[in-house]
């Protein structure tokens, strides 16, 4: 909901109220908290990439992955639910209630991302795998016992820097949509709120 609705807020407010900095900061912040929040349940388990990374290393029993992913895909789709409520009225004055991914009113890439007009199927590919590469191996130096990692309980704060790093340093190709549950669970919402199939070209 944090990064979500700090996009909201800066495309809404037609850059008055945030901007690019802003984006990123909401971003982190709400993955810093997420991680606190579901840290006692799930081990902070907010991106099925990771989860899938940590079945993989052996870190996460394999029965368990398809709950996480439910979890996380709902998340997803609730929280886009939450800023389109919370924002309701200053989208339907944006829009003047036509909700659209492109043009000068476009409001899709609250929710989701789409990739820059530069970039190619393999670019965008590539801007995943990296992204996501760096995410995975950061976190895990993080949470590796035996590396130097981060104190207990300021591990959730370490993640969130994480994605502080990639956003401001990977997000010119597609906004950095690491984590396919904080991409499509939103992208679904907006395809029943409004938007239409539109969210998947």
């Amino acid at each position: 909901m944090f990064g979500c609705g700090s996009v909201a807020q800066t495309v809404l407010s037609r850059n008055t109220l945030g901007e690019p900095l802003t984006i990123h900061i909401g971003f982190s912040v709400g993955l810093m908290m997420a991680a606190y929040v579901a840290g006692g349940v799930s081990g902070g388990h907010v991106n099925p990439a990771v989860s899938l990374a940590m079945v993989i290393l052996g870190k996460l029993k394999i029965w368990k992955f398809p709950f996480y992913v439910i979890a996380q895909f709902l998340g997803g789709f609730a929280g886009a639910a939450a800023v389109f409520g919370l924002y309701h009225d200053a989208f339907m004055d944006f829009t003047s209630g036509i909700l659209s991914v492109t043009g000068i009113n476009a409001t899709g890439h609250i929710f989701a991302s789409y990739p820059a007009r530069h970039l190619s199927a393999l670019g965008g590919f590539i801007d995943q795998v990296v992204g996501t590469g760096m995410l995975v191996l950061c976190i895990l130096a993080i949470i590796d016992g035996g590396n130097i990692g981060a104190p207990k309980g300021v591990e959730p704060l370490a993640i969130g820097l994480i994605i502080m790093a990639i956003g401001v340093s990977m997000g010119l190709n597609c906004g950095y949509p690491l984590n396919p549950a904080r991409d499509l669970g939103p992208r679904l919402f907006t395809a029943v709120a409004g938007w239409g199939m539109e969210v998947f070209r």
